[in-house]
């Protein structure tokens, strides 16, 4: 089933490319092209690689995860009024 009609990309084509490591749809955009004319079948994209599914994706939220919080410090943040 097409995914990406703008390019001939099919259901296949995208989650080979999820395989080999595309985990968002900009990265899948990158790899074949698919949406990157019309925007039609991002929704469709997103809907293959579904949320969280991604190991690169979870690894590279750890490293942040770190990262921000020794940026912050002890800051004392404002409390909501």
């Amino acid at each position: 089933m097409y995914v990406c009609s703008c390019f001939g990309i099919t259901e296949a084509q995208v989650k080979k490319h999820a395989d080999a490591g595309a985990c968002t749809p900009r990265q899948i955009a990158s790899a074949c092209k698919a949406g990157t004319d019309c925007g039609g079948c991002v929704r469709r994209i997103q809907a293959l690689l579904g949320r969280g599914d991604c190991p690169r994706r979870e690894l590279l939220d750890q490293r942040q995860e770190p990262a921000v919080m020794s940026a912050l410090g002890d800051v004392q943040l404002p409390e909501a009024a």
